[in-house]
């Protein structure tokens, strides 16, 4: 690792700009940019996408056993200040001191849906959002669309509960359903709990595009008009709905077992 240089004003340009992505989703959208918290997130981009913009450590987080190596393999400088600098910017309790600015990523949106994808419309919850993105680079399926009012993947609430995985997708963000309509290759399936097949009776081994809707309404009207199959996941009496990050792990997985058994 270069030698590191210190930072111990607030009015510092590189500060500023870490607090003020860390804490306004605006400024994030404005300028293009995304702000990684965390040891895990950190290594995770180092591996999958290259360097960070830049990158700021407390003094303690720069004496963790495993942040100075980390640096130093991928030939990173940091910006240090002190921890109580650091808790100005960060947005996770007890952390270790560690965060990366990198661009957020736009990819081109696919001119055809031809290959495995999901669709979230209007999935609220980051948590939620989140754990979506980690089922899905955990499947295979790399192709992440979202319509608008869904929770911005990029924020510090996604990308802490996606523990990397947005570097193994493509998402595109603010899509709306007309535009992916227009794009469609494969069959939209969607899940609703009754007047539905069963997920482990229908044959899910052609590229799909699974649409998940939002934790209390569902799939909207004009995306659910469009839906070509309807599958449910089979629960116990008594039990009202499923979890939607829970039921699209189910979904997927069982794709990815009926691939891999009939293959």
């Amino acid at each position: 690792m270069t030698e590191s240089r210190r930072i111990s004003s607030r009015d510092n340009p590189l500060f500023r700009e870490f607090a003020e992505l860390a804490h306004s989703a605006r400024e994030r959208r404005k300028l293009g940019r995304s702000v990684l918290e965390g040891i895990h997130l950190c290594e995770a981009f180092l591996q999958c996408r290259g360097q960070p913009r830049a990158v700021l450590a407390s003094e303690s987080g720069l004496r963790h056993p495993e942040v100075g190596p980390l640096l130093a393999r991928h030939g990173v400088q940091a910006a240090v200040v002190t921890d109580e600098l650091f808790e100005a910017v960060s947005t996770v309790g007890h952390g270790v001191g560690l965060a990366f600015t990198i661009d957020t990523p736009r990819p081109a949106l696919p001119v055809a849906i031809e290959t495995d994808a999901v669709y979230l419309d209007r999935v609220q919850d980051p948590g939620n959002v989140g754990t979506l993105l980690r089922s899905c680079a955990a499947a295979g399926v790399t192709t992440v669309l979202t319509a608008p009012g869904t929770a911005w993947c990029w924020s510090p609430k996604v990308l802490r509960a996606g523990m990397g995985a947005h570097f193994h997708l493509s998402i595109h963000e603010a899509v709306p359903w007309s535009t992916v309509r227009t794009r469609l290759g494969v069959a939209p399936i969607g899940t609703r709990a009754q007047q539905a097949e069963s997920i482990f009776e229908a044959d899910l081994r052609a590229p799909t595009l699974w649409l998940l809707g939002n934790e209390g309404e569902g799939l909207s009207e004009e995306v659910g008009a469009d839906v070509a199959r309807w599958v449910r996941i089979p629960q116990a009496e008594g039990v009202e709905s499923m979890n939607v990050a829970a039921a699209a792990a189910v979904c997927l997985f069982e794709q990815r077992r009926q691939r891999a058994e009939r293959s």
